[in-house]
């Protein structure tokens, strides 16, 4: 049984020192090699052994849209409004409260400044989502290459496409309507690198398909309900209605898989669902955000997490990820281990919310918008 020591580096899961002594060291670096340990498997049974797959596939290839051809990039974009607005709407937003930040090195900050940190955030926000999903682009491939199941095969095949896009429409906004980009967060480097170093192809699933994915979905929907600005909440509809597919798929699929494992190999998905959240909670502090704009991270976190907007924000990530943990039964295997761990973490509420193999249908571009 590992301990939390063991899994994330440190005792306590909200230790801020230890949390922001992990950075990306190395951010001019160009390519990044991780081993990829997995075997190749081919299938020579086509048979249809998993109807709800192959409706997802079906789904799937219905569900494709052009980037290029199907957003109005034409749009203009003026940055600077679109974060004020953005503020304004969510009648809230970092620095809204000048309590918060009495004492703090930007107590005395004007609004300029609180601007340009709203324009260095969504550089931020949006260069993380582009390597998330680079990130699933390589993940996906990998369980083309790796799923013993033809049907699962026939619908990874449509997710690595998916994954393309998102890479190229956040990379083309980056570029062309914000004002720069961000290396990768190291917590999600540090994620994505065990994700696939991992040999094990259901490992890949939860790590992808159920955290990552689950995760993603979530701050998608947040974005497209605060945003103001017309391109961006096109392009995170289109991409919210990929991304549901994509979580049922890890839910569909794990399922199956995770009711016939033994206590021991189920106390390992557990950890590593652990392992993952916290990681991903992590890199949400921003503190490459705060080093641009010339304030340590050390000295301004603390004052940062006493923002109950942030701490709503931070929770409602995780709506999508608790209940599809509860539907693989990893909240209550091994004594309620993870249910214990996800409690800590204060997103344990979202356990009886509909799961994701459930609801994906209700984000597809033909339905209305899920809330």
């Amino acid at each position: 049984m590992s301990t939390t020591e063991d899994l994330i580096g440190r005792a306590d899961i909200n230790d801020i020192d230890a949390i922001l002594s992990i950075s990306n060291t190395d951010v001019d670096e160009v390519v990044h090699v991780v081993k990829d340990n997995a075997d190749a498997i081919f299938s020579w049974d086509y048979s249809l052994a998993r109807p709800a797959l192959r409706k997802l596939y079906e789904k799937a290839k219905t569900g494709q849209w052009n980037g290029t051809t199907d957003l109005p990039w034409d749009t203009a974009v003026d940055q600077e409004a679109v974060v004020v607005a953005n503020q304004l709407a969510a009648q809230s937003g970092l620095g809204a409260d000048p309590a918060i930040f009495i004492g703090s090195p930007v107590e005395k900050w004007d609004e300029r400044q609180w601007i340009d940190f709203g324009i260095q955030s969504q550089n931020w926000t949006l260069s993380q989502f582009m390597h998330g999903e680079q990130g699933a682009l390589l993940c996906t491939a990998k369980i083309t290459e790796t799923v013993p199941w033809y049907d699962a095969k026939l619908y990874a095949s449509t997710q690595v496409v998916d994954e393309a896009r998102h890479v190229e429409v956040f990379q083309r906004y980056l570029d062309e309507k914000l004002s720069g980009h961000y290396p990768i967060n190291a917590h999600l480097k540090m994620l994505l690198d065990d994700i696939v170093n991992d040999s094990r192809w259901d490992m890949t699933y939860l790590g992808m398909q159920i955290m990552v994915e689950g995760l993603a979905l979530a701050a998608f929907g947040f974005m497209h309900q605060m945003t103001t600005e017309p391109l961006l909440k096109q392009l995170l509809r289109y991409v919210m209605s990929d991304e549901a597919r994509h979580v049922a798929f890890g839910v569909l699929s794990l399922k199956e898989v995770y009711e016939g494992m033994n206590a021991a190999e189920i106390r390992e998905r557990q950890e590593f669902a652990f392992e993952a959240a916290v990681r991903m909670r992590d890199r949400f502090l921003q503190q490459e955000v705060w080093e641009r704009m010339g304030i340590k991270p050390k000295d301004i976190i603390p004052f940062v997490l006493q923002d109950p907007t942030r701490a709503i924000f931070q929770q409602m990530l995780f709506s999508k990820i608790v209940p599809n943990c509860k539907k693989l039964g990893l909240l209550d295997a091994a004594d309620g281990w993870l249910r214990q761990r996800f409690t800590e973490l204060g997103v344990i509420q979202f356990e009886d919310w509909v799961d994701t193999g459930e609801e994906y249908g209700t984000f597809a571009l033909d339905a209305e918008p899920a809330s």
